[in-house]
């Protein structure tokens, strides 16, 4: 973990443990997590038609493609052929990530 967020960990619990969270607004209510305001204005008519119709954004399903590949390398034997495979799957969606990056 990084210094700083060491830092604002250490900050938090302390914060936590003198009851300064207690009297929030919204405090038991569930987390309103449709809010678009991360996202431009320009893209915000098109990633809310994305998600109502089930879809995501290319970014998120690389992300989680890439996750997942990840995942599987962690659980399986340096030995065992489908690690080269999964190597391989991996830098390939590295690349493409970094293709659409530099678009």
């Amino acid at each position: 973990m990084w210094l700083l967020d060491q830092i604002v960990e250490q900050r938090v619990k302390e914060a936590q443990q003198q009851g300064q969270f207690t009297d929030l607004p919204g405090t038991g209510q569930p987390l309103q997590l449709d809010d678009d305001s991360m996202i431009p204005e320009s893209l915000r008519v098109a990633y809310r038609i994305l998600r109502n119709h089930g879809a995501l954004p290319p970014e998120i399903v690389w992300r989680q493609d890439i996750n997942s590949v990840q995942d599987l390398l962690r659980k399986i034997e340096q030995d065992d052929p489908a690690n080269e495979v999964l190597r391989k799957r991996l830098r390939l969606l590295q690349l493409q990530v970094g293709i659409q990056r530099n678009r």
